[in-house]
């Protein structure tokens, strides 16, 4: 199956305690259906001091958040959008936005 969401993209968040926010998308994780977004589900964690990182600490990034939970951001007004799969006139297929019809993949 296609992806609708792609390293690159802009998402907002639809649900959670991130509602709201806005980010790229920085890395997808197919298999589980998760990806991670810049600025979002930031999370903490401590750490044992080991040999490949001496110092240890307490280190925050990025955690894996589900796809269903965002949205494409629309590239014509900003908003939220779906998206939909239809093939160009090369017969390859491509994303475009369903809210206002604009191609995502150019």
């Amino acid at each position: 199956m296609a992806a609708k969401v792609k390293k690159g993209d802009r998402v907002i968040v639809l649900t959670g305690r991130n509602k709201g926010a806005e980010g790229e998308v920085l890395k997808v994780i197919p298999s589980d259906n998760r990806c991670v977004v810049r600025g979002v589900n930031v999370v903490k964690r401590h750490t044992r001091p080991t040999q490949a990182d001496p110092q240890g600490g307490i280190r925050t990034f990025e955690a894996p958040i589900h796809t269903s939970n965002v949205a494409l951001i629309d590239p014509r007004d900003g908003k939220p959008t779906r998206v939909g799969f239809r093939t160009d006139e090369h017969g390859r297929k491509t994303r475009f936005a369903k809210r206002s019809g604009e191609a995502l993949d150019v």
